[in-house]
C-alpha cells in the first residue's frame, strides 16, 4: 500500500435514506464509508444507481456538496432511489428493513468505472449490493480491475448467500467483520474453532486474505495483519445510536493503514471515530481531527504519537 498523503478511493454500493421514526438521513454503508473517508482527506468516488425521483436528487446534491464524485451515480426511471426503515433498541443498537427492489440494485458497468478503480488506491464493496444479480454482476467484473480490495461483510438476512459471500471474501485483500458475522461465517466454512482469534486465522487461511478486522461493538476490534494480531478494547461512550459507526471506523483504519501508521496506532484512532459516531446522532455526524484527539486523550495508552 502507498505511504503517501494523495490518496484516492472508490466506493460501491447502495446509497439510500435511512427512514427513523421521526426522521431521514442519507446513507448506505459504502456510501458512510467514502463520506468519512472524504472528510479525512481522501479523493472519494461513489459508483451507485439511484431513481429519477426527489430522494435520488436529494442525494446526488448531498453528495456533490460533501465533494464526493458522482459521475458514476447512474439515474434510471424504472426504480426508486432506495429506502431503509431504521428501528432502534433502547441500547441505541439499530435493526434494517431494506426496500427490494431499489435502483442500486440495478448498477450497469461502464467503462468510466474501469477507469475510476484502476486508478484508485483502495476499492470498498459490501455483500448487500450482491443480493440482484445486475450490481452483483457489475461488482464482480469490477473487483479484477481493483489494486486493494476491501470487503465490508455487512451481512443483511435474507440479502446474501453463504456461496456469494465466500466469492466476495475470496476476492477482498481486507475483510472486515463484526463479532456476529465472524461466528457466523466461521460456522458455514465448518471452523473447528470457538476462539475469536482462531475463527480469525481459519477465515483469513481459507480466503488467502492477510488482513481480517472483527469489531466487537462497545468492546473495541481486534485486527489480523499480515500474521499478526492487534487490539483494542474500545473506548467509552453514551451510545445514541450505532448507525454508521462500523462504517467510519472502517474508513478511519484504512486511512491509517494507507498512510503508513502501524497497524496498532490506525486499529486505536478507528476505534475512538467509530465511538464518537456512535455517541451522536446518524450515520455521518461531522468530527474534527482534534475533537477525535482529545477523544482518545481520555486513555493515553491509546493515544495516537
Amino acid at each position: 500500500m502507498k505511504k503517501k498523503n494523495a490518496l484516492s478511493a472508490v466506493c460501491y454500493g447502495e446509497v439510500l435514506w435511512d427512514v427513523f421514526p421521526t426522521h431521514k438521513k442519507i446513507g448506505g454503508a459504502p456510501l458512510n464509508v467514502a463520506l468519512r473517508m472524504n472528510s479525512m482527506g481522501v479523493k472519494t468516488n461513489m459508483i451507485s444507481r439511484v431513481g429519477a425521483d426527489e430522494n435520488g436528487d436529494e442525494i446526488v446534491s448531498f453528495l456533490k456538496e460533501n465533494k464526493i464524485n458522482v459521475d458514476e451515480i447512474q439515474i434510471g426511471e424504472k426504480y426508486k432511489t432506495g429506502v431503509v426503515n431504521v428501528m432502534i433498541n433502547e441500547k441505541g443498537n439499530a435493526s434494517y428493513d431494506i426496500a427490494y427492489p431499489s435502483a442500486w440494485d440495478k448498477i450497469e458497468k461502464t467503462e468510466g468505472m474501469e477507469k475510476l478503480i484502476t486508478e484508485a488506491d483502495v476499492f470498498v464493496f459490501g455483500s448487500l449490493a450482491s443480493r440482484d444479480e445486475v450490481s452483483r454482476k457489475t461488482l464482480f467484473a469490477l473487483l479484477d480491475k481493483a489494486k486493494y480490495k476491501v470487503l465490508d461483510a455487512n451481512l443483511r438476512a435474507p440479502y446474501y448467500t453463504k456461496e456469494v459471500i465466500n466469492s466476495l471474501m475470496l476476492k477482498a485483500d481486507f475483510i472486515k467483520l463484526n463479532d456476529e458475522e465472524l461466528r457466523e461465517i466461521s460456522r458455514e466454512l465448518d471452523s473447528p474453532y470457538n476462539s475469536f482469534e482462531q475463527n480469525i486465522k481459519f477465515i483469513a487461511e481459507k480466503t488467502n486474505t492477510k488482513q481480517l478486522c472483527v469489531t466487537k461493538g462497545e468492546f473495541g476490534a481486534v485486527l489480523y495483519y499480515n500474521g499478526k494480531f492487534y487490539y483494542n478494547s474500545g473506548y467509552f461512550v453514551k451510545v445514541v445510536d450505532t448507525v454508521g459507526a462500523g462504517d467510519s471506523f472502517l474508513a478511519s483504519l484504512l486511512l491509517r493503514l494507507l498512510r503508513g501508521k502501524s497497524p496498532q496506532k490506525a486499529l486505536n484512532y478507528a476505534c475512538a471515530v467509530g465511538a464518537l459516531v456512535a455517541g451522536q446522532e446518524g450515520a455521518n455526524p461531522k468530527i474534527s481531527g482534534q475533537e477525535i484527539k482529545k477523544f482518545m486523550m481520555l486513555d493515553k495508552s491509546k493515544i495516537e504519537k
